[in-house]
């Protein structure tokens, strides 16, 4: 059985900012034809695809049960890492090993295309470290032949 991680398991969190009224108020123009909230980018729908987790609520566009949610990580103390995509498990090793790392998190539907930032929040256990020393990757492999 696959375990469930939850923001509440998350012993370090903190500065977390929820971003409800901003989406009530996207859904409220959406729904009066202002704005059209249905357009997640190609990527991001590839991502929630792929790496995202199944939300506990249905879309609230379509209201359909096709709705994941999807976290990006950001920090200088990530290096090349940065801007990945990570679950709730790997959440909480990452934790641990950082001083501290921003973690985003972006609803998505499958469905529609409905996206919206739902909230962020800092996780890490405040000490400070360097990047991680820059490793090859395949991706510079691939721009080294272009040199």
């Amino acid at each position: 059985m696959k375990e469930v991680y939850s923001s509440l398991t998350m012993k370090t969190r903190r500065g977390f900012i929820d971003y409800s009224l901003d989406k009530r108020a996207t859904l409220l123009a959406l729904f009066r034809g202002v704005v059209d909230a249905c357009d997640a980018d190609p990527y991001l729908m590839r991502a929630a695809k792929y790496h995202g987790e199944k939300a506990d609520r249905n879309c609230p566009v379509c209201k359909k049960d096709s709705l994941v949610e999807v976290r990006y990580t950001f920090g200088d103390q990530l290096g090349q890492y940065s801007g990945r995509i990570k679950n709730g498990a790997e959440l909480a090793e990452m934790e641990k090993e950082f001083g501290e790392f921003a973690v985003y998190v972006v609803e998505v539907c499958r469905e529609c295309s409905w996206n919206h930032l739902c909230s962020t929040y800092l996780l890490g256990d405040g000490r400070e470290r360097k990047a991680p020393r820059r490793q090859r990757t395949l991706e510079d492999e691939d721009f080294a032949s272009l040199k």
